[in-house]
């Protein structure tokens, strides 16, 4: 299984230009040195699907048994080649497994194993007799982690001495078919490992870290946003999964994402709505701890705001510090209008900072938005899970630009109007009502008025001085 192990998990142009390629030595040195285990040589040693055949017929003359092909993560070089060389790839792939398991009458059993099953492109249209599980799906439910049962053997055996509720919190929260409280087994067994290093996310399918990143970051995405935000928030999402996944088709109003974060276990489900219809959440810590990095990446490399800065304000915001939060809230509203430059509407600019709030303080807030509470709706509330530490409520009002007619002190007193207005609203309809309820105290809401001008925000008094001119 070396050939196969070798070949199927190249996941780079490069490597997968070595097999292609009529010279690619390095390539087809695995099909050498199996051959001369087997003592056979093959008569199209360029072939890498019809050598692999020979090899298959060459085990079974030297054995005297049938074969068991075993082909674990199949689509990780489709996975990898998406958007660079993916027509490729799936040529390659089809006439690899067709070669493997067609009208093989020396195969005794296949066993194929990965995220998706890349129906469309016709790679098991020559396969007989396939039989499909997946996640979705009762047969196999178990198999595809590590039970409780089976993880608490394996502490037993490693003699692992650690906090369980802990190792649940991070690893545990998959369902497959009707089994919940399946573990990731690659996070178990690492931590198993390195039990003296803590709890820690393994989870390193980078391929598709990108993936969300590209579609968070598409400047249309407010839906995908949107539910990213509720799902870090520890909510929950119905989406229509599509088992016949198709790369090509992501950007399709079918919404594939959400099949492919469900089927490389970014999601789980919580239950069936209808048929092809499934409520999701994320399954546990690890995860979630990896929505957020994916988040504050995009913030820092693609919308360039600095973590730093979003750190220090947001820690400003939920301290009452309103004047240092006013500073860099300007800070990174500017940089998100620079990155939305195309975008008129302010929807997508808060949507944005949410996600970076939650980014960086979604372990210790619930952070909702335009939701009612008291008698009214406000725009962003944050709730903290420990009810000694302050709570949030933000009322956002937006104003027009300063008029060619209007003088600046005109302007600063209509800004600080329309400011009082917002500390009004909240007061009079009585947002922080749902705050109240859960337990903070009246002294512990931070109550934040924030007016836009444009691109500019005000929260705290605007002031007139004599040495600056208003540019809006």
């Amino acid at each position: 299984m070396d050939v196969v192990e070798k070949i199927i998990n190249i996941g780079e142009k490069e490597g997968f230009e070595v097999i292609l390629a009529e010279n690619g030595k390095e390539g087809f040195k695995i099909f050498k040195e199996n051959q001369e285990i087997l003592g056979v040589e093959c008569e199209m040693p360029t072939s890498p699907s019809s050598c692999f055949r020979e090899l298959i017929q060459a085990s079974y003359r030297k054995y005297n048994k049938k074969v068991i092909i075993l082909i674990d993560e199949y689509d990780t070089p489709i996975h990898s080649a998406f958007g660079k060389f993916y027509d490729d790839v799936i040529s390659f792939m089809r006439n690899l497994l067709s070669g493997a398991y067609k009208d093989n009458s020396y195969l005794y059993k296949g066993v194929i194993t990965g995220i998706l099953r890349v129906s469309k492109e016709s790679i098991f249209s020559g396969l007989n007799n396939l039989s499909v599980n997946s996640i979705l799906n009762i047969s196999f439910a178990d198999k595809f982690g590590f039970t409780e049962a089976e993880v608490l053997q394996i502490l037993k055996d490693f003699d692992v001495k650690t906090d369980y509720e802990q190792i649940k919190k991070w690893y545990n929260g998959y369902k497959f078919g009707k089994n919940e409280g399946i573990y990731n087994p690659w996070s178990i067994l690492n931590y198993v490992s390195a039990s003296n290093e803590g709890f820690r996310p393994y989870w390193t399918q980078t391929s598709s870290n990108a993936l969300i990143r590209e579609q968070i970051a598409k400047r249309n995405a407010k839906e995908i946003r949107a539910e990213i935000l509720k799902l870090i928030n520890g909510e929950t999402i119905v989406k229509d999964i599509e088992e016949n996944f198709v790369f090509s088709d992501l950007d399709s109003p079918k919404e594939l994402i959400w099949t492919l974060l469900l089927f490389s276990g970014y999601l789980t489900t919580v239950k069936e709505i209808q048929l092809g219809s499934y409520e999701l959440k994320i399954p546990n810590y690890e995860l979630k701890f990896v929505f957020k990095r994916t988040v504050l990446d995009w913030f820092t490399t693609e919308v360039k705001v600095r973590k730093t800065l979003l750190e220090e304000t947001t820690n400003h915001l939920i301290n009452n510090e309103l004047q240092e939060f006013e500073e860099g809230f300007k800070q990174i509203i500017g940089d998100t209008f620079s990155y939305y430059d195309t975008v008129k509407k302010n929807e997508y600019i808060f949507q944005a900072y949410i996600l970076g709030l939650l980014a960086i303080i979604g372990d210790d807030y619930v952070i909702k938005s335009n939701k009612e509470s008291g008698e009214g709706r406000y725009d962003i509330m944050l709730i903290p899970h420990d009810k000694s530490k302050n709570g949030v409520v933000m009322e956002i009002k937006r104003a027009k630009k300063q008029q060619p007619n209007e003088s600046d002190e005109d302007f600063v007193n209509r800004i600080n109007k329309h400011l009082e207005q917002a500390r009004q609203q909240i007061d009079k309809n009585r947002y922080y009502k749902e705050l109240v309820d859960y337990g903070i105290p009246q002294k512990n809401i931070v109550k934040v008025p924030v007016v836009f001008v444009g691109k500019e925000p005000y929260v705290t008094e605007a002031k007139l001085h004599d040495d600056e001119d208003f540019e809006f």
